[in-house]
């Protein structure tokens, strides 16, 4: 008998994770984003950017999660991550030249963590590239060398709390 979320037997964690969005204006993706966030009950989303799409087309993929993450829109990434840096280990998703797999990097336990994640068409920028302690990638075996922010952030988030549950 499959379960449902009124049956299931899994235990309510807070994980000490943040999401800070670099631009990510798509809102299907800003949606389920939200679902991804309540499901890995992660502290906080931030969306960083001039334009970011929170409304109906939005919640049609949130499905209600939006009432339960906490979350805020800042214009500024640069000053969330000045902020986040006094506090918590800044990771950056991102396929670069000196990146670490995703499976072989081991956190800070100690510190919180901020994992940063890119416009879906350009990625992190360079500028916030620079600001971050360590940046991670997924391995791609495909033709493709990138995959979508909330495909990437899942397979992260997952990594990242099996990490922080052990």
């Amino acid at each position: 008998m499959q379960l449902t979320h009124y049956t299931s037997n899994f235990k309510k964690q807070k994980h000490p994770i943040t999401l800070v969005c670099d631009n990510i204006t798509n809102a299907p993706n800003i949606g389920s984003l939200f679902r991804i966030a309540d499901a890995f009950n992660i502290e906080e989303l931030i969306f960083c950017g001039e334009y970011i799409p929170i409304g109906r087309r939005m919640t049609k993929t949130s499905r209600s999660t939006e009432n339960y993450v906490s979350y805020r829109i800042e214009k500024k990434i640069d000053a969330i991550i000045g902020q986040l840096k006094q506090t918590h280990q800044i990771i950056a998703l991102e396929i670069t030249k000196n990146s670490t797999e995703l499976t072989k990097f081991k956190l800070n336990n100690n510190q919180p963590i901020a994992l940063i994640l890119g416009d879906e068409n350009f990625g992190i920028s360079e500028s916030v590239i620079k600001q971050c302690d360590a940046i991670v990638h997924i391995n791609m075996y495909g033709h493709n060398s990138s995959m979508n922010v909330v495909q990437a952030t899942s397979i992260a988030l997952y990594e990242l709390t099996k990490q922080l549950n052990q």
